[in-house]
């Protein structure tokens, strides 16, 4: 781990990484939010934008690739709508894919009642804070507090505590103005990613998994990553230490970072 702000920039070091890619089979996975998607006050406006959108087009055609997200599998799909792609929601736990294929941890769906009630029990305990809002997914609970005025921020964290202490089997993760409570299991976006590699029939020495992500949550699949593929960190305005191999600035240079590699396989972004 080191601090982001010392990680190379991936497109400074272009021919530098280009050369890790040389004889490689690349196969990508893509967090949603920060890196496909800006950050924005109100997560169901996080829409792609039309460049984004055909550059995914674009890339799915010459490359394997997967979003891994912490959204809800159903709201995941409808927000990106490509087919053809792996979809990967609730940060791995609810994993779908062409073909019908599809994965959900079992252990995950024993705990499904004990996030219900944690649901119930987080809405009461916040029902006094203005702005915090509870976002219900398959797997997970959101608490956002992206809204809350900062001096009654700790509170939020304390009424999630509160909860997760009376419910030992769930534990808190943490995002960018949000905490999740999810199932405290062995399973995470990096887990999910060495599925998704055997899924697809990935798993040899001639690929390479790259992973594109700018959330504590993406750390796990840069850890896996590490020595066996390449984790790209979007950076934005965050400070904080990273086991990312290379930075991007923010979802343009994403975009760009994407459009580059479906130009050396001789295609085009349009």
């Amino acid at each position: 781990m080191r601090p982001m702000r010392e990680v190379p920039l991936a497109l400074a070091r272009w021919e530098e990484l280009s050369r890790r890619l040389e004889g490689r089979r690349v196969a990508l996975f893509l967090d949603y939010d920060g890196t496909l998607t800006p950050i924005v006050p109100n997560p169901e406006d996080a829409r792609l934008s039309e460049a984004m959108r055909t550059t995914l087009v674009a890339l799915a055609r010459h490359y394997p690739v997967a979003i891994v997200s912490g959204r809800d599998l159903p709201v995941l799909k409808g927000f990106v709508g490509l087919e053809g792609v792996f979809y990967a929601g609730s940060h791995g736990f609810d994993i779908e894919g062409p073909g019908g294929r599809t994965f959900q941890l079992e252990e995950g769906k024993a705990l499904l009642p004990e996030l219900d009630a944690a649901e119930r029990e987080l809405a009461a305990g916040l029902a006094g804070i203005p702005g915090a809002r509870l976002e219900r997914k398959r797997f997970s609970v959101a608490v956002h507090w992206r809204h809350v005025e900062e001096v009654r921020a700790a509170e939020v964290e304390r009424v999630v505590d509160a909860v997760l202490a009376r419910h030992p089997r769930l534990r808190k993760g943490g995002g960018k103005k949000v905490f999740e409570v999810q199932p405290a299991l062995d399973w995470h976006k990096g887990r999910a990613v060495h599925w998704l590699l055997r899924a697809l029939g990935l798993e040899g020495g001639d690929v390479l998994p790259v992973f594109l992500g700018d959330d504590l949550t993406d750390e796990d699949a840069f850890q896996v990553l590490e020595g066996r593929g390449l984790g790209l960190v979007v950076r934005g305005e965050e400070v904080r230490p990273t086991a990312a191999d290379f930075a991007l600035r923010d979802v343009e240079e994403v975009r760009q970072f994407l459009e580059r590699l479906i130009t050396r396989t001789g295609g085009t972004a349009r």
